[in-house]
């Protein structure tokens, strides 16, 4: 069937309009959280101040983990009552809805936590989050925002207004199945875990055996809190294998841990790769398909990979990654910027 040309020139204008009201939200969204950080910052003392800002080009800025350790920036509880509103703000407007309560909901793990280790090795305290900032945020600076705790670990990153970065970005649960106390049945990362298996298990025996790694359990992600990571080899089974209905199960899966950016970002990750090509979107699982028993799942496409596992603590303890390859703490708008700058430089003979 051929395409006249005034619905080509439609569709040509279609794209360039959804391109453009994208691009304005994105603009609109890094404005916001210019604002909301700044007034964040000019809540604080000297002293939290001292603790929480550093430079951008600061080796901090790729000092980051998902681990209970010391960490730099403002932590929560030495927050007044005014700096935890403008905290809450400024958490609210980088993260979307279902992000910000995903994050409350690990966050308040702690507490559970703090019931079941009793003198553990650990300070268990939903307090411990820190906020840390790098550089002067504004449309004409490169800054970052770092939001960072046990189990949480949100890196954010602005080259002069081109973009936002929004990697790494981890989750983990533990419990990931709360069985006891108050919180009895929380499962904060129940979506990305039955989504995994349940894409596994929509599988012909043929289909299993490209998606499924014969070897023992991975303790933890593969990558864990490397600063850069590269693509694993093509294992597991592409999308163009799935059908229809599998399809969809993967897209969703990938949807769900996209979506606890805010909107603009995700909107921008899901179509980043849709450009890039889903058929090269590849799903790799290790390990049992049965609930509560050790197992780990990636999904990789040419730009990001997701990585989840939940292994220890006799299987009730996730934890789940989003890395960009190119993307993380802004390399690719970074790299952008500079040669921009570059290209624009007068020449010089010599």
């Amino acid at each position: 069937m051929s395409i006249s040309l005034p619905r080509i020139i439609c569709l040509i204008s279609l794209l360039y309009s959804t391109s453009v009201v994208a691009q304005d939200a994105q603009i609109a969204l890094t404005e916001r959280m210019i604002a909301v950080t700044n007034e964040f910052l000019e809540s604080l003392t000297p002293l939290q101040n001292s603790n929480g800002v550093y430079d951008f080009d600061h080796e901090e800025r790729l000092n980051w983990h998902f681990i209970p350790r010391e960490r730099n920036g403002v932590v929560l509880r030495s927050m007044s009552e005014e700096q935890r509103t403008a905290a809450e703000r400024l958490l609210r407007t980088f993260f979307s809805a279902s992000g910000y309560a995903k994050a409350e909901a690990i966050r308040n793990l702690e507490i559970v936590l703090a019931e079941i280790e009793v003198n553990g090795r650990f300070e268990r305290d939903p307090e411990l989050y820190h906020i840390t900032v790098f550089g002067e945020p504004s449309m004409e600076t490169n800054w970052g925002l770092r939001y960072e705790g046990h189990h949480l670990a949100f890196n954010w990153t602005f080259a002069r207004g081109l973009g936002i970065a929004s990697t790494p970005q981890f989750f983990g649960s533990n419990p990931a199945d709360v069985r006891s106390g108050t919180r009895f049945g929380t499962r904060v990362l129940a979506a990305e875990e039955e989504l995994g298996r349940d894409l596994l298990r929509s599988m012909s025996v043929s289909q299993r055996d490209q998606a499924v790694i014969e070897q023992d359990v991975p303790r933890d992600i593969i990558t864990g809190s490397q600063k850069q990571v590269s693509p694993f080899s093509d294992s597991g089974i592409p999308y163009s294998q799935l059908d229809s209905r599998q399809q969809q199960i993967l897209i969703n899966l990938i949807d769900e841990v996209a979506s606890v950016q805010a909107q603009p970002v995700y909107q921008k990750r899901m179509a980043l790769i849709q450009e890039q090509g889903m058929d090269a979107v590849r799903f790799t699982w290790i390990g049992s398909s049965d609930r509560g028993e050790p197992h780990y799942y990636r999904v990789q496409g040419p730009g990001f990979l997701i990585e989840y596992d939940n292994t220890q603590n006799g299987a009730n303890h996730a934890h789940l990654v989003w890395r960009d390859f190119a993307g993380d703490f802004g390399r690719d708008l970074l790299r952008a910027h500079y040669d921009a700058v570059a290209a624009s430089a007068p020449e010089h003979g010599h």
